[in-house]
């Protein structure tokens, strides 16, 4: 057979003849013919696959969570393309605050969705074929109640985005993996429900001793070894596990200067509270539900909320074995109790009775999550845990506002208000819990008398009138209320709503 010059054969070239043809008057009941070729393919543009499929963001870790909670020793293999979907990395992107802090690459929010579609559909694709390098995270310092100061971290902004894509996708796993008395960020929980469990707890079960301890530097002291045997319980995506130590080993930049550590992670990320709830799911929580099953005597509560956490006695040998057990636990991970903000003592309902039975004085007090626990009682004589503003948190806010005030000290009187106004909105939001309304009304009139002295300031005369600065504080500062409920209520409301689920 003859070709024409530069044309091909068809694909499918027929050899078999048809059948019953024997002369050319009988009709052949089966003709076998050549198959064509598929028009288009050949001059149709390289697409890539992903492009192709659908994404639905609703329902695509649901399976991951329902393998999550029926297999507790599953492993999962098939995690990165859910991280490196446009959809999620659109999502995690409108997630973030618009005026977020910029990282060394000094890229902001506006600047990057300038080109939104471009800009992720490029991180998508370094993410998909391994391409993807963090940048080093910027340091920055914040001040702390107790004067020192708070280093924290800035990953640029394509850092976060993938960072906050990474966390929702195995919060598909670690979710149904956590222990219910960790509270420390995670989607769904909040410190006041970690403060009502602690109030709750001690009301509720027989607590006469409370053990109020905090790990020493948490953050800087996580081993990376351990971190990621921790991982790879669950995740077996090597390339997310890949992408997990490049986070870990991609430094800090402080003064010009890159510095890079095998301990610790960098907090101000979106991965790091998760790696941290990891790390002491394995080195702490796992190792607490046992022990209070095997060698508690009497009743035991928990409470943590990242690396601050409060345990609850029945019995004092009880706490004195498990304060010696749970330092040599962490200390095998790395960690360290630390030695001032670790004590032990008496508290609960039967402690102010059996304190003056020894002829001693009223039950000490322990600072949790910025409040100060105290055992009180109701009009009807009921035992009640007292959560009151720390006094040490309220000292520190009233020094950061009587700064801020000083230099604002010649703005208008309507950019001032608006200050303060957020400062007491936020303050009472967060304070605004039952029985603690007088340290409310004395933080807002201590907030007054900080503006007054600085209006007085800044004027030529030697004082300005209260009738003239009550005008300005009945415009601009809102009294604060209890916004909160009680303990039992909100903790109700949750029991109920989880059974109605199930």
């Amino acid at each position: 057979m003859s070709h024409a010059r530069g044309k091909s054969d068809c694909c499918v070239v027929p050899k078999k003849l048809p059948n019953k043809a024997a002369g050319v008057v009988l009709v052949a009941t089966e003709v076998v013919e050549g198959r064509q070729q598929a028009k288009g393919n050949a001059s149709a543009e390289r697409m890539s696959r992903r492009s192709r499929r659908t994404y639905d963001m609703g329902t695509a870790l649901d399976g991951i969570r329902r393998t999550a909670k029926g297999r507790r020793d599953a492993r999962f293999t098939g995690l990165l393309h859910h991280i490196y979907e446009p959809e999620r990395l659109r999502a995690a992107y409108n997630a973030l605050k618009r005026d977020v802090a910029a990282g060394v690459d000094g890229q902001t929010w506006q600047s990057y969705g300038q080109e939104l579609e471009a800009n992720l559909l490029a991180l998508s694709d370094r993410l998909a074929r391994g391409g993807y390098r963090p940048k080093p995270v910027r340091r920055v310092y914040i001040d702390k109640a107790n004067g020192c100061k708070r280093p924290l971290g800035v990953p640029a902004l394509e850092d976060k985005i993938v960072q906050r894509a990474t966390v929702e996708v195995l919060n598909a796993i670690y979710e149904q993996d956590f222990i219910g008395f960790s509270y420390g960020f995670r989607p769904g929980r909040s410190a006041h429900q970690a403060l009502d469990a602690v109030a709750v707890g001690v009301s509720v079960m027989k607590v006469n001793w409370i053990l109020d301890a905090d790990i020493s530097k948490f953050f800087d002291t996580i081993e990376h070894d351990w971190l990621i045997r921790f991982i790879e319980h669950r995740v077996a995506d090597a390339r997310v596990v890949r992408l997990i130590k490049k986070w870990l080993h991609a430094g800090v930049l402080e003064d010009n200067r890159l510095e890079r550590s095998e301990l610790g992670t960098v907090q101000g990320g979106s991965i790091s509270p998760l790696l941290a709830n990891i790390y002491l799911h394995y080195a702490f929580d796992l190792w607490v539900k046992q022990w209070r099953g095997r060698h508690a005597r009497g009743e035991v509560i928990v409470v943590r909320y990242a690396d601050d956490w409060v345990a609850g006695f029945q019995y004092r040998d009880d706490a004195e074995r498990f304060e010696r057990a749970v330092a040599e636990r962490l200390g095998r991970f790395g960690l360290r109790m630390h030695p001032e903000k670790t004590r032990l003592i008496e508290f609960g309902r039967f402690a102010r009775g059996d304190r003056r039975c020894r002829g001693q004085g009223k039950p000490q007090t322990f600072d949790f999550l910025g409040f100060t626990h105290c055992c009180g009682k109701t009009r009807q004589g009921k035992f009640v845990v007292l959560r009151l503003t720390s006094a040490k948190r309220l000292r520190h806010k009233l020094a950061a506002v009587k700064h801020e005030l000083r230099r604002r000290m010649h703005l208008p009187i309507a950019a001032q208000g608006q200050y303060l106004r957020a400062v007491l909105t936020g303050h009472g939001r967060y304070f605004g819990v039952p029985f603690n309304g007088a340290r409310l009304s004395a933080f807002r009139l201590k907030v007054v008398r900080l503006w007054h002295r600085t209006l007085c300031r800044r004027s030529q005369r030697r004082r300005m009138p209260w009738s003239r600065m009550a005008c300005f504080v009945h415009r601009w500062l809102p009294y604060l209320h209890i916004c909160h409920p009680y303990p039992q209520q909100r903790l109700l409301v949750m029991t109920q709503g989880r059974s109605r689920m199930r």
